[in-house]
């Protein structure tokens, strides 16, 4: 449900992140404010070292890509129709059909890794009406930005492979990001489908990547949601896609968010608090 990201990071930003002085002149693709994850774009991820001391952020595609995938059109179409791009949190290891999920193998084989955001682009959903007042099958779409408070990046639980491009000859990086049912807030923003990234705080963005979690788990980590409180979000233009950045813009005729969540105790599946 989750298809486009924004990692607008700054070099200096970056650069604290890790101290990656180096690495960083070859990450061209950060400071977009919003990714298009249909387009098997590059992005940020960070991943475990072998002894899982530490890590580091390396360039990857968004969009998951098994191993026997044998061209780069294939893989778009590959994650186009199987839309490769998030997992389901509940689909760990297994999926719908109580099989094996495609993503087990990764988990299981340690492919964990963590996907850097700055903000999540989702879109709300409001009925239109006829002339008559009647309504009508067409949605109008209303994008958000939607972010962190006091938070300038966050991490997605995210399951990773490396695929051999058979253009460059290269192993290369491609990643998926976690999801998991909307907060009151996303519920309300992404209506559509009442689903939203998971969200780990930073114990649990350590346990996700350098931990050795049980299976029980690292299935209560992908789907761990953060509070709506926690959460701030605006409309922004619907050029986004276009221009690759959320530019802020209000829609007088757009109701505005139920902010009454704020005033009440919010029952959170797995909090990433």
């Amino acid at each position: 449900m989750c298809y486009y990201n924004g990692q607008k990071v700054t070099r200096t930003e970056f650069i604290r992140l890790k101290n990656l002085e180096k690495a960083v002149r070859n990450y061209n693709f950060l400071n977009v404010g919003v990714h298009n994850g249909f387009m098997f774009q590059p992005m940020a991820i960070a991943i475990a070292n072998d002894d899982k001391t530490d890590f580091e952020i390396v360039q990857s595609f968004w969009g998951y890509v098994p191993a026997y995938i044998r061209s780069r059109e294939e893989a778009m179409k590959f994650m186009r129709s199987y839309l490769t791009m998030n997992f389901k949190g509940e689909n760990l290891f297994t999926n719908d059909q109580g099989k094996t999920s495609m993503w087990a193998d990764a988990v299981k084989k340690g492919r964990r890794c963590l996907v850097l955001s700055t903000g999540i682009v989702e879109s709300r959903h409001v009925e239109k009406l006829g002339k008559k007042g009647q309504p009508l099958a067409a949605k109008v779409k209303y994008p958000y930005m939607v972010t962190l408070k006091e938070q300038e990046y966050f991490w997605f639980p995210g399951l990773y492979n490396q695929w051999l491009d058979p253009e460059t000859g290269e192993l290369v990086y491609c990643a998926a990001l976690g999801t998991t049912p909307a907060n009151s807030v996303m519920k309300q923003i992404h209506n559509s489908k009442e689903r939203m990234p998971s969200i780990l705080n930073d114990d649990q963005a350590y346990e996700w990547l350098l931990g050795d979690p049980n299976q029980e788990r690292l299935s209560q980590l992908a789907l761990a949601q953060v509070p709506s409180k926690d959460m701030e979000f605006c409309t922004i233009s619907k050029d986004y896609l276009s221009t690759r950045e959320a530019t802020p813009l209000e829609y007088a005729e757009l109701k505005p968010i139920d902010m009454s969540y704020l005033d009440t105790t919010e029952s959170l599946l797995y909090p990433a608090a």
